[in-house]
């Protein structure tokens, strides 16, 4: 009764939703064709529920919240740009179109590149600045073969390359920049002459020319480079450089050039503005005059925002507060802040894990929130344009909407939601921010209850909910309120869900950030415990029913709790790190040396390597897990999961191994996405012996009669 049922659901589904009353899940919009082809098929939820116990275990909850309607129909939006006159853009990822990003715009209801493209660069592998538009022109990479393309909106839909063909995409671009003075794109340019020869630096590609040798060099030598940025008046570029061992968050330097308009346009007269040891330094922009060059720093403790002149004799901050105004650079283009004028800036910013939005008054260094954009807590890819402010925003219960506020009016407008339906909040999870204790420190999560007002009480008063515990990636990274269908699947179906920011994420400040340093596969993991054992001391979670999952570091984190410790019950590894040493000696330029800091330097801490693998601690182990693997995962190697997999073969434990063909790091197609989510489900359902109310594909589980 209940997999037949489950799938009644399915008829819900058209393409816009809408909230009705209380005793109907979804209902038509109101397009009159939709609603006639809709009506004949409206169900009401609670005659269908009626067939069930309301009071069933958690797990076993029958949830309108399933794998295919977080795929069908939804985007996810990013990387928000504006042209010079105002016009909004922004990139969608469609699951249903294998992961495809697409350029949209504001102004223009169809796609601004054919389907045939997919508007993705690979530098650094992960990543963002893929496009940019200017005078009707879309300037953008291809994924298959990164190119560098445009496409006039005006006069054609085919897009023209304006870079030479590379074998095995050796020749790659991203975070653009026009040169409207020399009439040439400036950016980020990777070469890969070898797999472990990587050259990055900020070059210029004239816009009549394709030929690879008419590519010019404006500055390199450090190992990565990102944001060059021209002056109002074309006299000035500025930029952002590293070296190893240093990520964007450890340490950077901002740089100026003075273009040499009596040779070959090149960049004279280079020097580092700023940039101390351990200072990160992000988004250097120019005022709208020029006068004055902005830039988010952390010399202070936290991300916030100063400004110089081209001189760098000098800088002041423009609002002090412990705060961040600012993330983790782990792609390009992140925008923060904006200009509405030379006056005023307006800036996201982060406290106590949760998102505002707000005007400095860079005169008087006085911050004002915008109170109407509040009901976001999640705020990315700030624009500004006189007074527009355009960004992506989201809460728990509201989906990521690309949005449009004017400032003068008080209103906002939005642009693109990220799925277009309306979920009855009756099935929606509200989080709540918690703080405990763990050691002598204390770290951070956001805790969600299972939520389904179908089944109000479990059948046992003393029953508790099964607990995962999600632990993010980066590491140094966060997890935020906003709004995801993939947790409300889980606390839907009767789980609670502890997202944890452990001890090394941002947010919280520079100290937070760093406290992971030599510190990784101990802090993370003490902090997943630790937030885990605080609820099950509140009685909000099942001690016996403790669980734990994690992509790339979150998988490692979660892959050394199952391994090293005896406290959660089962886990589930999305590509996470298994054997440190290989990720030491084989990955890719941008995090080559990103374990320095995390572990220690190798060779000479191999020790340490060894002992905070997992795969070292795999005797020990005696925990049920799942692992999903993209096959063409050049960050983290299908063979880290598969190490694991062959010894918990080997102790004949229970163990499921899903490998994606085609799939990166990170599952992109739609199929992936739901099979990732349903999977893991039916893996735990398993373990635990109850009965899934959804019907799935199952998923091979070796030795799972030793259960």
């Amino acid at each position: 009764m209940l997999l037949s049922l489950s799938s009644l659901f399915l008829s819900f589904i058209v393409y816009h939703y809408c909230i009705d009353d209380e005793s109907s899940l979804f209902t038509c919009s109101s397009n009159e064709e939709q609603e006639n082809d809709c009506l004949s098929s409206r169900l009401n939820h609670e005659s269908l529920t009626s067939y069930f116990d309301k009071t069933m275990s958690y797990g076993t909850w029958l949830s309108p919240i399933n794998s295919s309607l977080i795929v069908e129909n939804a985007v996810t939006p990013s990387e928000i740009r504006l042209d010079e006159n105002g016009n909004a853009y922004w990139l969608e990822l469609r699951p249903s179109e294998n992961g495809r990003y697409v350029i949209r715009s504001n102004n223009q209801q169809a796609d601004l590149i054919p389907a045939t493209f997919n508007a993705r660069t690979r530098v650094h592998e992960y990543g963002g600045g893929s496009y940019l538009v200017k005078n009707d022109v879309v300037y953008f990479t291809n994924f298959a073969d990164q190119r560098l393309y445009q496409i006039n909106m005006k006069e054609n839909d085919t897009p023209i390359p304006i870079t030479d063909q590379s074998e095995n995409s050796s020749l790659r671009y991203a975070d653009f920049t026009i040169d409207s003075f020399r009439k040439r794109l400036i950016c980020v340019h990777e070469v890969h002459k070898s797999e472990h020869d990587v050259q990055n630096s900020i070059a210029s590609i004239p816009l009549n020319d394709s030929s690879s040798s008419s590519i010019i060099t404006l500055d390199s030598g450090y190992d990565f480079y990102s944001s060059p940025r021209i002056s109002p008046d074309g006299r000035y570029l500025i930029w952002i450089s590293w070296n190893h061992p240093n990520m964007p968050w450890d340490q950077t330097e901002l740089w100026i050039g003075e273009f040499n308009n009596d040779n070959d346009s090149s960049l004279i007269n280079k020097k580092k503005l700023f940039g101390k040891i351990d200072e990160s330094i992000l988004q250097p922009e120019w005022s709208p005059d020029g006068k004055f060059i902005y830039f988010i720093s952390d010399q202070s403790g936290w991300w916030n925002i100063y400004r110089t002149t081209i001189d760098g004799q000098t800088s002041e901050q423009m609002y002090d507060d412990q705060a961040e105004f600012g993330g983790p650079a782990w792609q390009f283009a992140g925008s923060f802040y904006g200009f509405d004028s030379n006056n005023n800036l307006v800036s996201a910013y982060w406290k106590n894990g949760i998102a505002k939005l707000g005007r400095i008054d860079v005169q008087t260094k006085k911050l004002t929130p915008l109170t109407t954009t509040e009901e976001y807590t999640d705020i990315r890819s700030v624009r500004v344009y006189n007074q527009n402010v355009y960004f992506i925003g989201s809460s728990a219960i509201k989906p990521g909407e690309v949005v449009e506020y004017n400032m003068e009016n008080d209103t906002k407008t939005g642009l693109l939601r990220s799925t277009n339906m309306t979920i009855d909040p009756r099935y929606l999870s509200v989080p709540e921010m918690i703080t405990f204790k763990t050691g002598n420190d204390i770290a951070y999560g956001i805790y969600y209850p299972p939520k389904n007002d179908d089944y109000p009480i479990s059948s046992n008063s003393n029953e508790l909910p099964p607990l995962l515990v999600r632990t993010h990636g980066g590491p140094t990274s966060a997890t935020t309120s906003a709004f995801n269908l993939r947790i409300q699947y889980w606390t839907s179906r009767g789980f609670a869900l502890l997202d944890v920011n452990y001890r090394g994420s941002t947010g919280y400040g520079r100290k937070f950030r760093d406290s992971l340093k030599d510190n990784w596969g101990i802090y993370d993991v003490q902090d997943a415990i630790a937030g885990a054992e605080y609820l099950v001391q509140q009685n909000k979670a099942d001690r016996n029913r403790l669980t734990i999952d994690g992509g790339s570091a979150g998988g490692y984190t979660t892959l050394c709790a199952l391994t090293m410790y005896d406290f959660f019950s089962a886990g589930a590894s999305h590509y996470g790190v298994s054997d440190l040493e290989l990720l030491a000696k084989d990955t890719h330029k941008f995090e080559a040396r990103y374990l320095d800091r995390l572990i220690g330097e190798y060779p000479a801490k191999r020790d340490i390597y060894v002992e905070r693998s997992p795969i070292s601690h795999v005797k020990s182990v005696s925990k049920p897990i799942i692992f999903f693997q993209g096959s063409e995962d050049k960050i983290v190697l299908p063979s880290q999961a598969e190490i694991m997999v062959n010894a918990l073969r080997e102790k004949h434990l229970p163990v499921a191994y899903v490998l994606f063909d085609g799939e990166q790091h990170g599952f992109r197609k739609a199929e992936n996405i739901r099979r990732s989510l349903d999977g893991q489900f039916y893996f735990f359902s398993k373990i635990f012996r109850f009965q899934m109310a959804d019907h799935v594909d199952p998923i091979e589980i070796e030795n799972l009669s030793n259960n």
